[in-house]
């Protein structure tokens, strides 16, 4: 699936739930799916800065292909940077970088978070943008 295929889906899989504490309550359910992150990568250089909540990621590139792993102390939190890698997950540095997430305001995301919550998911979309850069820099200079 491309990535605006991936948002497409959340935001139907949204529709259907005006409620926000239900909305919350997906969010928490789709955190609880994140498979862990192993603890090597616990560290304050995975931490990403800007958020309220303690927020750890990491982002490898296999095969051309980037995929992240990201545990948080907060349940809210770890929801919503689920829903950013189910969304980034597994496609090129280019496709991430070009991405636009639009499926955050779709579903109303952004409006709904407390102002630090929305600072840092703006910090957790900015990370793993981030880390696309720096991959397709590396894939960039390999070439030539």
């Amino acid at each position: 699936m491309t990535i605006n295929q991936e948002q497409d889906r959340i935001i139907e899989d949204f529709e259907g739930v005006d409620d926000w504490m239900d909305r919350y309550s997906m969010i928490i359910d789709l955190g609880n799916t994140l498979p862990p992150i192993e603890e090597k990568f616990k560290t304050p250089d995975h931490l990403i800065e800007g958020c309220q909540s303690r927020v750890w990621l990491n982002a490898e590139l296999r095969d051309g292909k980037v995929y992240f792993t990201a545990d948080s102390d907060a349940i809210i939190v770890k929801g919503i940077i689920a829903l950013l890698i189910d969304v980034l997950n597994g496609h090129t540095p280019t496709e991430i970088v070009e991405s636009d997430l639009y499926f955050i305001d779709k579903i109303g995301l952004a409006e709904n978070l407390s102002p630090t919550r929305s600072n840092g998911l703006l910090a957790m979309v900015k990370q793993m943008k981030m880390y696309a850069v720096a991959f397709k820099a590396k894939e960039d200079a390999e070439r030539k």
